[in-house]
């Protein structure tokens, strides 16, 4: 049994967890919508690095930006733009959590410096659905319950749209085959296959 001035310790670290986590919470609830992706966070210039002026379109917005050279898509789109939808599993290009689209084309953003954004068409999962509702993969994903957690979703959309448009959806195997740069941790394959065979030909014919 802890004594009374162990009681007072465990009682002020509990207070301590509780008061950082109310912060934490807070300061997530604040963070900058999609729709305002145009409205850079400032950021304070590199100690060791080169400042580079960028212009992009982001889900269509016109976007113009000083950033670090070194920076990744990724950072950008997430500390920068506030379009969090993408996520940072590995860090390394070999999950696929992080995948965006580049002038149509699926890429892992941890791997792509902004810098390269340059001029680009920039497109991410906050940019996918119609004025008229969900795009048809994101329809279909829930539909199949083709996630648990939700981590990677995102990523997985992204990559079973490029999947399609690539031409490789017509058959179970190749879908796997070409989905194989996106993990699921959670196992939800056999749901995530069903989702692109069924969005495929809405896909295809739009």
């Amino acid at each position: 049994m802890p004594n009374s001035q162990g009681k007072h310790r465990l009682e002020t670290t509990r207070r301590r967890v509780l008061k950082a986590g109310t912060i934490v919470s807070f300061s997530g609830a604040m963070l900058p919508t999609a729709g305002l992706a145009q409205q850079a966070s400032p950021q304070p210039a590199p100690e060791n690095g080169v400042t580079v002026h960028v212009f992009f379109r982001v889900n269509g917005r016109p976007t113009a930006l000083d950033i670090d050279a070194r920076a990744s898509l990724l950072d950008l789109l997430r500390e920068r733009l506030g379009l969090v939808g993408a996520k940072k599993g590995c860090d390394h290009g070999q999950c696929g959590a992080c995948t965006v689209h580049m002038d149509g084309r699926r890429i892992a953003s941890c791997l792509t410096m902004a810098a390269k954004a340059h001029g680009r068409d920039v497109t991410t999962i906050e940019g996918i659905a119609g004025a008229d509702g969900l795009h048809p993969m994101q329809q279909a994903f829930i539909d199949h319950d083709a996630l648990q957690c939700g981590y990677c979703t995102p990523g997985q959309i992204m990559a079973a749209i490029a999947c399609v448009k690539e031409g490789h959806a017509a058959t179970a195997e190749q879908i796997k085959e070409y989905m194989s740069g996106n993990i699921c941790r959670c196992g939800a394959y056999v749901g995530i296959v069903a989702a692109i065979e069924q969005a495929a030909p809405q896909i295809e014919r739009s």
